[in-house]
């Protein structure tokens, strides 16, 4: 099970972290990965990061502005955002692919993730 938590609406500018708390995974040998998605646009991948944090990816909207980091011992995965902006308005999701352990890749697809959480409401303000 993957639950996130930390979505709510925040005024342009500002931050927020969510948290996803994985159960029943082997967590620390998997790639963990953030989605947002609006309606009626596709999901898409913002950040990435390897099994054992070493390694992340950013979508280039958020570069520089998201921090994806991970707590293998907590069995939880982070996004801190910061100077959010209205485009940053979305249900962020969090997910992994359970039939790769120890992955060496990035991947970005969403079908290239198995198991997703519920999802988080982020709602930015200008």
């Amino acid at each position: 099970q993957l639950v996130e938590s930390g979505g709510g609406l925040v005024q342009a500018g500002g931050s927020l972290r969510l948290s996803c708390a994985a159960s029943g995974l082997n967590f620390d040998r998997l790639t963990m990965a953030w989605f947002r998605q609006v309606p009626g646009k596709e999901r898409e991948c913002v950040a990435v990061i390897s099994w054992s944090g070493s390694n992340t990816y950013y979508e280039d909207s958020v570069e520089g502005r998201f921090t994806i980091s991970r707590d293998n011992a907590k069995s939880t995965v982070y996004l801190q955002m910061n100077s959010l902006m209205p485009e940053d308005t979305a249900v962020y999701y969090c997910a992994t692919d359970t039939t790769t352990q120890w992955g060496v890749g990035f991947a970005r697809s969403r079908n290239a993730y198995d198991y997703w959480g519920e999802g988080t409401q982020v709602t930015v303000s200008s």
